[in-house]
């Protein structure tokens, strides 16, 4: 059997705990003038209001809530609370998100006299360690199950599928509950009656491998309850991005270049942080529309530098239309590491010598320097060019408009390895 353990509400239920006053009332963390709900509170979402809808929308929903914004190092040191009650409990511990893991339970019944002794001592556990802090638990034979049975009872519920229920427990499980099952796939599958999970037992491995791929094969996998996967305890990182919707849409190309420095320096300064290089960079727009789009170049070397990020984000950005206006722009890396045997002929197609890999360590070593004098001396010691430039700029324009005067057109950007102390 495996375990799934999910956080109540987890940022905004942190935000009650740690606020009396916030407690019964709808709690939305995130938001904004023009962001996103990152979390609703239960009250909340009585009103409809869910993760990932735009504020604007939450605040029509739901007049009387009350916008927090999130601090995730407190949801940070929770986690970690929450994570080292759940390996004391298991040797075998996945942890899928910042509130969420799933545990092998195999042989735990055991320690515990039964798996519902296990999934009764982890809920007491995790609420003395967090002060409080609900989960709901799912456990079932397997792992996208498990993920589901978690959701059954929520918030602060427990259901456990026997091996000797799942057939019963597919047969009236509708699709979109799958893990990856989005509206158009669900909307797809309906065109062929296809509703709960049973219903795709009546076609053949060959009719999903032709009409959706490798996906449908999966799919049609779950719906036989099969799932090969198995609890991994260490997860590897595939991915590090930022992003921030704009305080007004913009087409002004100067503008986004130095939104996309100063997101470059994030992610590198994660990715440096964790000693992780990726050679694709990717970019995401979301225009004023809500339309969305992702561009990516995959480079010859892998990089973590801010200028090496910052570069491959630039040219995507310059080869994308601004005809409309841009709302959020963000900056992602992934592909860690490349292959030794790739980096080898590399360097030996450029006579031993790879300039992609020389100009990377040389921008590795400045960026390493900058991260240890912030360690140092704190976060304002020292900032590049461009983005001391936006600072002063944007201090510059918000005086201009308390004084009722128009701002100046934005100073040109200057070369971003330019460094202000």
């Amino acid at each position: 059997m495996i375990v799934h353990v999910d956080m109540d509400a987890f940022f905004a239920s942190v935000e009650q705990m740690d606020n009396p006053a916030l407690r019964g009332r709808p709690v939305m963390v995130g938001g904004g003038e023009r962001g996103v709900v990152a979390t609703a509170s239960y009250e909340a979402r009585r009103f409809g209001v869910h993760s990932a809808m735009p504020a604007v929308q939450a605040r029509r929903l739901c007049p009387e809530g009350i916008f927090v914004r999130p601090r995730f190092e407190r949801y940070k040191e929770l986690s970690g609370r929450i994570m080292e009650v759940l390996q004391a409990h298991s040797p075998l511990v996945e942890q899928a998100s910042i509130d969420e893991a799933y545990l092998d339970a195999e042989g735990l019944e055991r320690l515990y006299g039964s798996l519902a002794g296990l999934v009764c001592s982890l809920r007491c556990a995790i609420r003395s360690a967090t002060g409080g802090l609900t989960c709901s638990v799912g456990a079932a034979p397997v792992k996208f199950l498990a993920k589901i049975c978690s959701d059954v009872n929520k918030p602060d519920g427990v259901f456990i599928l026997e091996p000797g229920d799942v057939d019963a427990f597919l047969a009236s499980l509708p699709v979109r509950k799958i893990p990856g099952v989005g509206p158009r796939m669900a909307e797809a599958l309906g065109k062929f009656g296809i509703r709960v999970a049973s219903d795709m037992r009546r076609y053949s491995p060959d009719f999903f491998r032709t009409r959706f791929g490798r996906p449908g094969l999966v799919l049609l996998e779950r719906a036989m309850g099969r799932d090969e996967r198995s609890v991994e305890p260490v997860r590897e990182a595939k991915s590090e991005s930022a992003e921030e919707t704009l305080a007004r849409d913009t087409r002004d190309l100067e503008l986004l270049r130095r939104i996309l420095l100063a997101h470059a320096e994030k992610v590198g300064r994660r990715l440096r942080g964790r000693k992780l290089q990726g050679r694709t960079v990717t970019l995401k727009i979301k225009y004023a529309d809500f339309t969305q789009i992702t561009r990516s170049k995959t480079l010859e070397a892998p990089v973590a530098s801010t200028q090496g990020i910052y570069g491959a984000a630039r040219e995507l950005l310059e080869a994308v239309s601004l005809k409309k206006a841009v709302r959020l722009i963000g900056v992602g890396v992934s592909n860690f590491g490349a292959p030794r045997e790739r980096l080898t002929l590399l360097s030996l197609l450029n006579g031993g010598r790879s300039p992609e890999l020389e100009n990377e360590k040389r921008r590795m070593k400045l960026d390493r320097t900058l991260d240890a004098l912030r360690e140092r001396f704190g976060e304002a010691a020292v900032a590049r060019g461009a983005l001391a430039i936006q600072s002063r700029d944007g201090l510059e324009q918000g005086q201009r408009r308390r004084h009722g005067k128009d701002p100046e057109p934005s100073a040109q950007m200057p070369d971003a390895g330019n460094l202000r102390g």
